[in-house]
């Protein structure tokens, strides 16, 4: 849907007939789940974002929230009315020039029957657009009091010439301006898609006489990557592996999607770790006092505690348990990893990873 561009996502809306009993909450009571497909970014970002903080809103028809505030933070299911309902996140706030503020979102529309559960599978791409500017050495010799500004509306973002950060904009028409000798100039307008990321080429090969000089503005082919889709958990193109869960950590599937891959062995999982003494554990997983260093739990953000919404891992005897078994190292509760190993149907009464091989934390 487009109500607003960097709400844009692609659908990818599971729907499950369930048999969970919803009387208690009238006959037209159905269930609404969510998961973010969230293993990796790809080259457009600078750094992997937390997704435990992206800001999860949830809407019923009429427009009122039925829950909006950190991911990280939001319940596992809501127990709702039959009707149509909105589920968008995004990463951030962005709403104008900055460095550093890669956007990213999804937003979707289900609609919830009495006595069904539906699970919105989110997959986030990237929102906003960018532009990076490569400024040759003799700019600064015939320009020495010039200054470079990325414009969009009335927002101006200083873009010193030492500067390698891509500056995220609004989808839409920006300016390049500079300042010099008190008047300010625009030397290039272009419109960006949303997901574009533009390389400009700022040149002067001529010095400057009586303050004129020659500039010129030139796209770099080689750095534009145009309406390319950073999909969070997808598949982007520049990775190396070509199937989900696949030979390296940036092919890793989230816990939402391990069950449809049991059987399979050396995939690659990412998750949160949540707790551990499952072998004890009833409907919720242990968070404290854990006495069990052979397994953990973890799932798809770290506010889960339902141990039908995670994966069992073990954790064979050696480094790799000695590394992260929570007995030990209790503080490693809420940290971002990626394991690999074999998935299976069933570990301590829930889907398993076993002969765990390979972790990355981040």
């Amino acid at each position: 849907m487009r109500t607003k561009r960097f709400w844009a996502g692609v659908l990818a809306v599971l729907a499950l007939a369930a048999c969970d009993d919803f009387s208690a909450f009238g006959p037209e009571a159905g269930e609404l789940r969510w998961a973010l497909d969230a293993s990796f970014l790809t080259k457009g970002a600078e750094e992997l974002p937390d997704t435990n903080d992206f800001i999860l809103s949830i809407r019923d028809d009429t427009g009122k929230t039925l829950y909006e505030g950190a991911y990280g933070d939001s319940p596992e299911k809501l127990s709702v009315q039959s009707g149509n309902y909105s589920v968008g996140i995004v990463s951030d706030l962005f709403t104008g020039p900055a460095f550093d503020r890669p956007q990213y979102g999804d937003l979707q529309r289900v609609e919830v029957s009495g006595g069904e559960r539906v699970t919105v599978r989110l997959q986030c791409t990237l929102q906003n657009a960018g532009v990076r500017l490569k400024i040759g050495s003799e700019f600064l010799t015939s320009y020495p009091d010039g200054t470079l500004y990325v414009a969009q509306g009335a927002d101006k973002l200083l873009y010193k010439y030492r500067e390698t950060r891509i500056a995220y904009l609004m989808p839409g028409s920006f300016s390049l301006l500079m300042h010099n000798q008190g008047q300010m100039e625009t030397l290039y307008t272009r419109s960006l898609a949303m997901r574009e990321i533009l390389t400009l080429k700022i040149a002067a090969p001529a010095p400057a006489v009586n303050g004129e000089g020659q500039i010129t503005v030139a796209v770099d082919t080689s750095k534009i990557w145009t309406n390319d889709d950073f999909v969070i958990g997808g598949d982007n193109g520049g990775s190396s592996g070509t199937e989900p869960g696949g030979e390296e950590p940036q092919n890793a599937i989230s816990v939402g999607q391990a069950a449809a891959h049991a059987g399979e062995n050396g995939l690659w999982l990412y998750a949160y770790i949540v707790g551990g003494d499952l072998s004890s554990a009833g409907k919720t997983v242990k968070t404290s006092g854990i006495t069990k260093s052979t397994h953990l739990a973890v799932a798809d953000r770290s506010s889960v505690t339902s141990k039908e919404s995670c994966v069992a891992v073990e954790l064979p005897k050696g480094a790799l348990r000695d590394a992260l078994n929570l007995v030990d190292h209790p503080d490693l509760i809420g940290t971002r990893i990626y394991l690999k190993g074999n998935v299976v149907e069933n570990y301590f009464g829930t889907t398993g990873l076993k002969g765990t091989s390979d972790y990355v934390k981040k």
